[in-house]
């Protein structure tokens, strides 16, 4: 399985709410589906942090044999911690358990690396037993559980050698 990342642009608001409006997405994530006005103003946000940095950013990914939308893949730099950034994906439901997490953790890895990243954090909920699988499949290690803004939280990491 090949899958292809492109970086989110303007147009792409319909392709961002498909998988932030679905519920079953968004239960471990938000444990809410994100109402319109609010993701307009999410995806704004990321459209800005996309323009400021080349080689990070929130990523449209498809399947690279049928160029379907699968879901999103993100590297998001630490504002105030040199070379760390957050790794995250989201995948629409009919993609779930066909390893599409696994190849998209292993590309948005690669990216971090070549973006200069010696660090990633990604955060699950702690029930997302497959999120936390394909993470330490990868090398991540849980670090902590707990909460963050009151939504249940894990918190793993992984130090990436500059090659």
């Amino acid at each position: 399985m090949q899958i292809m990342l492109e970086k989110f642009q303007e147009a792409d608001f319909d392709l961002y709410y498909a998988l932030v409006s679905e519920e079953r997405v968004m239960a471990q994530i938000t444990e809410r589906a994100i109402p319109l006005e609010e993701a307009e103003i999410n995806f704004h946000a990321l459209l800005k942090r996309n323009q400021q940095a080349e080689k990070t950013g929130s990523y449209k990914i498809y399947d690279q044999q049928t160029l379907e939308y699968i879901g999103l893949g993100h590297i998001t730099p630490d504002d105030d911690l040199s070379g760390e950034a957050e790794l995250g994906y989201m995948i629409l439901p009919q993609y779930w358990g066909k390893g599409y997490g696994s190849e998209i953790a292993r590309v948005l890895l690669v990216k971090a690396g070549e973006a200069g990243m010696t660090s990633l954090k990604a955060i699950i909920d702690p029930d997302n037993i497959p999120s936390r699988r394909i993470l330490q499949k990868h090398g991540f290690i849980s670090e902590k559980i707990g909460e963050i803004d009151g939504l249940p939280a894990e918190i793993l990491r992984k130090s990436i050698n500059a090659e």
